[in-house]
């Protein structure tokens, strides 16, 4: 799973997330681009909230996961009580994930003007939502006290 949401990590970063079309011609937007355009803009606070939700979160959560498989495949008792506190923080933050597709089909819901403005999804929403449904099952199936188990089979002490 977190091999796969890896892989669409990139094309959910790469390819548009929502093309916006005014007056018909109409510009794709990626998530980079959307951050940038709202620090032009002078909104560097809904830049920054953008940037960390869309971005460093679920590469945080991937890098989550792949230390947590690692370590306990390896069967090292190295820091397992912050390995259970990374767990928890990547099981509790994937829900909360899915809120950037949630607003952008709220979204392109509400923005349908006819030929004056409409805001259609791109491919790289569902790169990202599949980005954070593979994360939330990866999460999900996770479970921490593989980690001690491992450790403790290991012959090593915490």
């Amino acid at each position: 799973m977190c091999i796969a949401a890896a892989i669409l990590y990139i094309p959910a970063n790469v390819l548009a997330v929502m093309t916006f079309t005014q007056l018909g011609s109409g510009s794709p937007h990626t998530i980079i681009g959307g951050a940038e355009e709202l620090l032009a803009a002078g909104l560097w606070p809904l830049a920054l909230l953008v940037f960390l939700a869309s971005i460093a979160v679920p590469c945080m959560k991937l890098m989550g996961l792949i230390l947590l498989m690692v370590t306990t495949q390896r069967r090292s008792a190295w820091q397992l009580p912050q390995r259970t506190v990374i767990y928890r923080i990547v099981n509790i933050i994937g829900r909360w994930s899915m809120i950037d597709i949630f607003m952008e089909s709220i979204l392109i819901a509400l923005v349908q003007f006819g030929m004056v403005i409409t805001i259609g999804p791109g491919y790289g929403a569902v790169a990202f939502c599949g980005v954070v449904i593979l994360t939330m099952i990866a999460a999900e199936g996770f479970d921490p006290r593989l980690m001690w188990d491992a450790a403790g089979r290991n012959g090593e002490h915490a």
